[in-house]
């Protein structure tokens, strides 16, 4: 799962190569083309690439992190079961409803982590860094918005400088998706990692 995130990143850099290629060869201030008219139409192509390619690697990872995420919760169950305030199904379900969808996975998530963090000796309940979920959730949303935001821009331009304009806005989305994507791989690895010391170990840090 991790390998596919890394996946992703590396189309949005891509796009980000492609899409700084065509932001040059346009002239917002000027109105016209800097260069010859076939150059101009490969980097078109090339960019339609581009976004095709993520599009393919998004749904390709993103498959696999919501099987990686319901598995999880499911272990996460066993771990701390009563840390939980919904089933294990809504760790898919979760991610198609629309609206709910901002909020119900990183709900799900911080149970999670709740759940798969150690107790202290004295069996009490402490505070817990929940700082990996709300970084990568943070940065997914605000990625998935702006991504949003810039593509409608990008299909409604009508002239250079709008073209021009909303390509700088979908690089600096793809570059957000970049950021992301990494967010995810460190919330996914130390998710595992605390999972794994639980289960070893315990559910109380030793004295």
């Amino acid at each position: 799962m991790s390998a596919l995130l890394v996946v992703v990143a590396l189309s949005d850099l891509f796009a980000v190569y492609v899409g700084v290629r065509l932001h040059t060869l346009l002239d917002a201030e000027e109105g016209s083309v800097l260069a010859w008219q076939q150059e101009v139409d490969e980097a078109y192509s090339l960019y339609g690439t581009a976004g095709q390619l993520q599009g393919y690697t998004y749904l390709a990872s993103g498959i696999a992190f919501i099987v990686w995420f319901y598995g999880m919760r499911r272990y996460a169950g066993v771990l701390g079961p009563d840390r939980f305030r919904s089933g294990p199904s809504w760790a898919i379900g979760s991610w198609f409803i629309p609206l709910i969808n901002f909020w119900m996975p990183y709900r799900i998530a911080v149970d999670m982590w709740g759940a798969s963090t150690r107790l202290p000796a004295d069996g009490e309940p402490h505070k817990v860094a929940f700082w990996p979920v709300n970084l990568w959730w943070g940065l997914f949303v605000t990625a998935t918005l702006f991504q949003w935001y810039a593509g409608l821009r990008y299909r409604n331009a009508e002239d250079i400088a709008e073209i021009q304009d909303a390509v700088l806005q979908v690089m600096v989305a793809d570059i957000l998706e970049v950021a992301a994507a990494a967010a995810a791989v460190c919330f996914a690895v130390r998710l595992t990692a605390i999972q794994r010391v639980k289960a070893a170990e315990g559910p109380y840090v030793s004295a």
